[in-house]
C-alpha cells in the first residue's frame, strides 16, 4: 500500500479545492492496488515551509500536487521545501499549468507531471508505481462522474465556497481560454441532482458550478435553475453563463427565484467587434444587453459581468467605450480583468506575430501591444482600482449614482479620475472615504452637502460596528438624536455609529439586523426631524 497527499493551495482560505478530492474519489473508484490517500489544502498566503511540514506529517510515498495560475508563482519554492522535507517521495503535478508547460516544471523539481483529465491518469500512476502492469488511465465519455463529497469533504466546506461540476468542457473557442475546442461532456442529471442536494444543506455559503458555459444547452439549465429554487436553503448558487443564450423561459423562471439565490457571471469581454472576432469570440451583444437588464428587473439575482482589457485591435478609446457600455447594464459587479496569455492557449501562440507582449511569468498578464501601449494599459489599471474598491464591493454606490450625473462625466473617466487622484493601495476604510469625498467634491457641478449626505448614507448602508469617519459623524448631539429616533422605530438599542443626522435635518439609520441578501448592503430607515416644542 503506498501512502499519498494530494495538496491544493488556494488563493484564499474561503475557497476549497474540487480538484483534489475529484483525484482522491478516483483513487476509491479505480485504482487496482489500495492506497492510502490525504487532502491537504492551504493558501498562497502560508509559507513554504508550514505547508511542507502538514504534508510531510503524513509521511507520503507520493504527493500530487495542483498546479494553476493563481498558485504558479509560488510552487518553484514549495516544490524545492517538499523535497527538502521528503527526499524519497514522487511528486507530481497537474492542472493547467502543468499540462501545458512540462520542461519548466519537470526543472523545477516534479517527478512526474499528468496532463488533462486525472480521475483515471493519477490511480493509474499509483498503481504503476506499485509495480501494477496494464493499467488503463483513460476517461470513457459516458462514464458517470465520481463523487468527491464525502462527509469529511462536506464538513470541510461550512462557510466556505463549495465547488461544483456538472458538465466538462465548453462549446466555444475563445483563444485565449484553454476550455474549448473538445465540445461538452453532460454529467448525468439525477446523480448533479443529488450533489446540489447534498451541498445546499452542508453549510457552504456559495456553492459555485465551474461548468464554463452552463447555459450552453438551455433546456438543461432551466432543469437545473428549477430544481435548485425548489431547494429550503440559505445557499447561494453561482453560475458562469453566456447572456446572450438565456431564453424567455428561463428568464422567467429566475425572476421568481428568492433573492440572493442566483448569482450570475457572464464574460462580455468587449464591446469592440474586431476583438472579439480576433479570438473567436462569439456572441449577440445585443441580446446579451436585453437579456441582463430583464434579469436585473427583478432586483433578485446578483449579475457580474466581465470586461478583458488588451485584447487584440481594441485601443485605450475602445476599451473606455466597452466600459462605458457595460456600464450602463446596471450590473452589481462589473469586473476589468487584464489578458493573460496562458500556456496552450491560441492566443499565446500567436501573440509575437500579433505584436503582443506580456509577463515571463504567471499570470503572463499582457505589457502592451500594437493597439495598448504600457502607459495605456496604466490608464486602465487606475480605473480597475476605483471599481475594484468601491462599486464592485458595493461601496459608495449611491455617491456613484449622484456624481455621474452631476459632473456629467462618462463612467470610465470618473473611475480613472478616482483612481488617479484616490488610488487604493491598503488604505484604511475611513481613511480612503476621505480620499473620495474630497476628490469627488471638487467636480463641477457636484454639491458638497449633497455629496455628504450620499455618503453617510453608503457608510451606514456597508459598514458594520466600525466608526464614521470624522467629518461625516457631525455634533454628538445630532447622532444621540438620531440613535434615540432609531430605537423608537426599531424597539432595540443601537449603537450610535448606525444613525447619523443629514444636512435636512431627517435622521438615518440602518438596521443591522436587515441585510439585503443581493446586494449585502443593510437595509435604510430615514426619520423625519423632532417638531420644535414652544417654550
Amino acid at each position: 500500500m503506498s501512502k499519498a497527499v494530494l495538496l491544493a493551495v488556494n488563493s484564499k482560505y474561503v475557497h476549497s479545492s474540487l480538484s483534489v478530492r475529484v483525484l482522491a474519489a478516483g483513487v476509491s473508484r479505480y485504482a487496482w492496488r489500495a492506497h492510502e490517500v490525504e487532502v491537504v489544502e492551504a493558501t498562497i498566503h502560508h509559507a513554504d515551509r508550514d505547508i511542507a511540514g502538514r504534508v510531510s506529517a503524513f509521511a507520503p510515498d507520493v504527493v500530487g500536487v495542483s498546479a494553476y495560475i493563481w498558485n504558479a508563482a509560488r510552487l518553484p519554492g514549495l516544490l524545492a521545501a517538499l523535497r527538502e522535507r521528503l527526499p524519497d517521495a514522487v511528486i507530481v503535478l497537474g492542472g493547467p499549468e502543468a499540462s501545458h508547460n512540462a520542461g519548466y516544471w519537470l526543472a523545477r523539481g516534479a517527478d512526474r507531471l499528468l496532463c488533462g483529465e486525472g480521475e483515471r491518469s493519477f490511480p493509474a500512476l499509483l498503481d504503476a508505481l506499485e509495480g501494477c502492469e496494464n493499467v488503463r488511465a483513460e476517461t470513457e465519455p459516458e462514464e458517470e462522474p465520481v463523487d468527491p463529497y464525502t462527509e469529511a469533504c462536506l464538513a470541510s466546506l461550512k462557510g466556505r465556497i463549495a465547488y461544483l461540476e456538472t458538465s466538462r468542457g465548453c462549446p466555444f473557442r475563445c483563444a485565449f481560454c484553454l476550455s474549448g475546442g473538445s465540445g461538452v461532456r453532460f454529467f448525468p442529471l439525477e446523480p448533479v441532482k443529488e450533489r446540489i442536494d447534498k451541498l445546499s444543506r452542508c453549510g457552504a455559503k456559495t456553492v459555485k458550478l465551474v461548468d464554463r458555459t452552463f447555459n450552453c444547452d438551455p433546456g438543461r439549465a432551466y432543469t437545473l435553475f428549477e430544481y435548485i429554487l425548489g431547494l429550503d436553503t440559505d445557499c447561494r448558487f453561482h453560475f458562469e453563463a453566456a447572456a446572450d443564450l438565456f431564453d424567455e423561459r428561463t428568464i422567467s423562471l429566475l425572476a421568481g427565484a428568492p433573492p440572493g439565490r442566483i448569482q450570475l457571471e457572464a464574460g462580455l469581454q468587449s464591446f469592440h467587434k474586431p476583438a472579439l472576432r480576433a479570438v473567436s469570440g462569439r456572441m449577440d451583444l445585443e441580446r446579451a444587453g436585453r437579456n441582463i437588464r430583464a434579469l436585473l428587473r427583478g432586483g433578485n439575482i446578483h449579475i457580474h459581468l466581465d470586461l478583458i482589457a488588451g485584447l487584440p485591435y481594441e485601443t485605450l478609446a475602445d476599451g473606455m467605450d466597452s466600459f462605458d457600455r457595460a456600464w450602463a447594464l446596471g450590473a452589481h459587479t462589473l469586473q476589468l480583468g487584464f489578458l493573460k496569455l496562458l500556456h496552450g492557449s491560441a492566443l499565446r501562440g500567436r501573440a509575437a506575430a500579433l505584436g503582443i507582449r506580456y509577463g515571463a511569468e504567471p499570470p503572463y498578464e499582457i505589457e502592451g501591444s500594437p493597439w495598448l501601449s504600457a502607459e495605456d494599459i496604466q490608464i486602465l489599471k487606475n480605473a480597475e482600482n476605483a471599481l475594484r474598491h468601491t462599486h464592485n464591493k458595493g461601496r459608495f454606490l449611491s455617491v456613484l449614482r449622484y456624481v455621474l450625473p452631476a459632473s456629467g462625466l462618462r463612467p470610465f473617466a470618473l473611475f480613472r479620475a478616482l483612481g488617479e487622484g484616490a488610488p487604493h493601495h491598503g488604505t484604511p476604510l475611513e481613511e480612503y472615504a476621505g480620499q473620495l469625498y474630497a476628490l469627488c467634491a471638487g467636480l463641477s457641478g457636484v454639491d458638497a452637502a449633497e455629496l455628504r449626505d450620499r455618503m453617510i448614507c453608503d457608510w451606514l448602508g456597508m459598514v458594520k460596528g466600525k466608526n464614521m469617519p470624522p467629518f461625516l459623524k457631525g455634533p454628538e448631539g445630532g447622532r444621540r438624536q438620531a440613535a434615540e429616533r432609531a430605537e423608537r422605530r426599531l424597539g432595540r438599542k443601537i449603537g450610535r455609529g448606525e444613525a447619523a443626522i443629514l444636512s435636512s435635518g431627517r435622521g438615518v439609520f440602518a438596521d443591522s439586523a436587515d441585510r439585503d441578501p443581493v446586494t449585502g448592503l443593510y437595509r435604510l430607515h430615514f426619520t423625519e426631524p423632532e417638531p420644535v416644542r414652544p417654550a
